[in-house]
């Protein structure tokens, strides 16, 4: 069902971004072909080199460099995306992506995407995910269209618990090739 779909994957910072490695692996794993942008704070959490090993795909980090297509960087990822994930979804990026803030390559590249089906999968502390904000930002992007799985409940990384770990990647690649059914309805 995953077989050559362009999935591209954006990855924030947050600690669940180790998790995207396994989930990159995963989709490469049942033949997706996985390009994998990263913001500035997810690169502190892991390392670009983690996804290009496991996707055989060079890792996007920034506006600023040139693509060797030679067309601007976040139109070109946005034209060959068959479907986004966005994992871990941070309060931030799930907050730019429903006001439409555009002030790194993965919001810009999703600014650009807004047709394209696009799931994420939130992870924050459980204060940040209960807050009335960002509960209406999910609910903005779900009234757009935006798919959501998760957070889920358990211990999170600051020692409290709640709702607000990322979805394990299992689940989330349940609900990607759910989405890629949708698409092959359609």
């Amino acid at each position: 069902m995953l077989d050559h779909r362009h999935i591209l994957l954006g990855v924030t910072g947050g600690v669940a971004a180790y998790k995207a490695v396994d989930l990159a692996g995963k989709l490469t794993a049942v033949g997706a072909e996985v390009r994998t942008v990263m913001t500035e704070s997810a690169c502190r959490f892991v390392g670009p080199k983690s996804f290009e090993a496991v996707t055989q795909s060079t890792v996007f980090t920034t506006m600023w460099s040139t693509p060797q297509e030679f067309k601007i960087g976040h139109i070109a990822l946005a034209d060959w995306a068959d479907l986004v994930v966005v994992a871990p979804a941070t309060a931030n990026i799930i907050a730019k992506v429903a006001h439409g803030i555009c002030d790194d390559l993965l919001s810009t590249t999703l600014c650009v995407c807004w047709a394209t089906p696009t799931l994420f999968a939130p992870a924050m502390n459980n204060r940040m995910w209960e807050n009335p904000a960002t509960q209406a930002n999910v609910e903005t992007l779900k009234n757009r269209g935006f798919h959501i799985v998760g957070p889920e409940e358990g211990r999170l990384a600051c020692g409290d618990s709640g709702p607000g770990r990322m979805s394990e990647p299992q689940d989330i690649m349940n609900a990607i090739e759910k989405i890629a059914s949708n698409i092959e309805q359609a």
